[in-house]
């Protein structure tokens, strides 16, 4: 029976389904913030990839606006009952299933206390899009594997466009086509022997495409039970890199990494698509991350795993 089936089918997806709501997300978004735009700070409330989707929205917000951004903890609300003082705030909720009960608690807080509040979901009728005072519904049709992609790549270019729609300097979105996951697929195949045989294995970027080397480590392990561990290459210097030696390998979507190739650590370097302009750079983690969800499906069925079946895990996570 061949594996990762759906998970191919939804990598196969994105450049169809980015570049049929790329103008609906920013109309939409664009409509909402026309007389919202003047926040003291925002804060993203998210879990699992979807987190490493609000940490892509922290540097896009931050560098692109001005606005300080803060990446919630929801126990603070949800377990430890804290009154958390917020003023002017804008809250961000993602979740692709619109069911994380502790997101949608953190959204409920914020709506109560009288702050702006906007849900991102895949999912019509959620439990995310009752709190919120704006709902921006992915439309990426439903998604079979465990594993997130489409709605992972479809929340980034949401983010995206609601920087640009909040007055962000972004250019219009250049987005991934088919010859680039076809081409994504090869990378990934000629890295996956590599990360089959090392140990350990780590992925590195930093500023905007840190999410990136996230959600490859996270996709990684939940589709092909590699132990990878992700660190912005600034942090990677701090004590990390003592363990890359021969026997280790290194994703790296921060350039070639002379100095650990030295060390013995093989370099698994991905080579963005577009060039490198500062008005491309941000749009790197949209392109970026289907090399990394190739990898994960690649090494998973070189072991015999099925990602579509994840071992312990479900599609809807709930914490609290």
């Amino acid at each position: 029976m061949a594996l990762g089936v759906a998970m191919e089918r939804e990598i196969r997806q994105q450049p169809q389904i980015l570049s049929a709501n790329a103008p609906a997300y920013f109309d939409q978004l664009s409509a909402f913030f026309r007389e919202r735009r003047d926040f003291d700070m925002v804060l993203l409330a998210a879990r699992g990839s979807s987190d490493n989707a609000a940490l892509y929205a922290r540097y896009l917000i931050e560098i692109h606006l001005g606005i300080p951004v803060s990446l919630a903890a929801p126990s603070v609300i949800t377990r430890y009952h804290s009154n958390m003082r917020y003023r002017n705030c804008l809250a961000i909720g993602i979740s692709q299933s619109g069911a994380a009960p502790d997101v949608a608690e953190v959204l409920s807080y914020m709506q109560e206390q009288g702050h702006t509040t906007l849900a991102i979901t895949n999912t019509p009728d959620s439990r995310l899009t009752t709190v919120a005072t704006e709902t921006l519904l992915l439309n990426s049709e439903k998604e079979e594997s465990v594993a997130a992609t489409k709605t992972y790549t479809s929340t980034l270019l949401a983010l995206y466009q609601l920087v640009r729609a909040m007055g962000g300097s972004l250019i219009e979105p250049v987005l991934p086509d088919e010859a680039w996951v076809d081409a994504s697929s090869e990378t990934a195949a000629e890295f996956s022997g590599p990360i089959n045989r090392s140990n350990p294995v780590f992925s590195l970027a930093r500023g905007y495409g840190f999410c990136t080397a996230l959600e490859t480590a996270l996709k990684l392990m939940e589709c092909a039970l590699v132990p990878c561990k992700a660190y912005s290459a600034a942090d990677f210097e701090h004590g990390p890199k003592a363990l890359a030696g021969h026997g280790s390998a290194a994703i790296s979507y921060f350039g070639s990494l002379p100095g650990l190739r030295d060390q013995g650590c093989e370099i698994l370097e991905v080579e963005h698509p577009l060039d490198t302009t500062p008005e491309l750079e941000p749009l790197f983690p949209i392109w970026d991350i289907i090399v990394g969800q190739w990898l994960a499906l690649h090494v998973a069925r070189s072991r015999g795993l099925d990602p579509d079946k994840a071992r312990h895990l479900s599609k809807v996570t709930k914490t609290l």
